[in-house]
């Protein structure tokens, strides 16, 4: 299947899952479907001819919302047993930083937890690897229509000594690399997502293009995050140029795919969890995973 089949028939089944209702419940943002070396923010746009291939480790990242109570999840797809052993480090770093969460613990343990957990030797292909945590990508609190909403949960030791607090939701998700273990942006953009804390209303847009193109995101996505084939969803059409003014003007962010060094592998896990007063919940546990 083409990634735009593998993303689109996702996305249909969440949207139906969810009762989609405009603003009020429906996606969180774009389906996540990075390939390979590229650990983050991929999702096709239109056009793109990528196939996935039996030899590919894809990273399939979703959420949905309900008034703006964020879902955040992820798993890693293969075919080939090659890469079992990736995943299962992968997969158990993410349950250890899940387990060490808590009411007043501090965000640099869980990283401290999650690094010693996945930072170990794998074979693939023959050769012997060592699967390093993404020292540059980490877990969040989330927040209502705010997926990153302002503390990072490391997944290296040395970081913040923020603790959680009650009622707090966190995504805790790890990444692994047998490559540097430090991505860059790579590739052509598909992510976006307006400036929580800006009132765009008060910049002056100069473009009508812009202005209108700022309505349908206002309008369809809020502050969420969106993507290129959302905007074509929604029915805009040549708005490349208005999109570019809407960045350059900091009213909306760009996220470009983030990857680490080509012909190495990625791998991720990702659960949301809620801190309710006498007890860890974690709202995106299935029977699968």
């Amino acid at each position: 299947m083409t990634m735009i089949e593998i993303c689109e028939r996702l996305e249909a089944h969440s949207r139906k899952m969810i009762k989609e209702q405009g603003l009020d419940a429906g996606l969180a943002f774009p389906t996540g479907c990075s390939l390979n070396n590229c650990a983050a923010h991929y999702t096709p746009n239109a056009g793109d001819p990528t196939v996935l291939q039996y030899g590919d480790i894809c990273k399939i990242d979703y959420g949905v919302h309900v008034n703006g109570r964020i879902i955040d999840c992820a798993f890693t797809q293969t075919f080939d047993p090659k890469f079992d052993e990736l995943k299962r480090v992968v997969q158990e770093a993410t349950e250890a930083g899940i387990k060490e969460a808590g009411i007043d613990v501090r965000l640099c343990d869980i990283g401290e937890t999650i690094e010693e957990v996945m930072t170990q030797e794998i074979e693939i292909d023959g050769k012997t690897l060592v699967v390093k945590p993404i020292r540059n990508l980490n877990g969040h609190s989330i927040s209502q229509y705010q997926i990153h909403a302002g503390k990072s949960v490391p997944i290296v030791k040395g970081g913040e000594q923020t603790k959680m607090e009650e009622n707090e939701f966190y995504a805790i998700e790890t990444f692994g690399s047998t490559g540097k273990g430090f991505v860059h942006e790579d590739m052509e953009c598909s992510h976006y997502m307006k400036d929580f804390d800006l009132h765009s209303e008060r910049i002056g847009l100069r473009l009508n293009k812009s202005k209108q193109l700022l309505n349908t995101i206002n309008k369809h996505f809020g502050t969420l995050a969106f993507c290129r084939r959302w905007l074509d969803r929604a029915g805009e059409t040549k708005y490349l140029m208005a999109l570019k003014d809407l960045c350059d003007k900091g009213i909306v962010t760009p996220y470009p795919p983030l990857c680490d060094v080509k012909g190495s592998y990625t791998a991720q896990f990702e659960h949301t969890i809620m801190l309710r007063p006498t007890c860890k919940e974690v709202v995106s546990r299935g029977d699968d995973y």
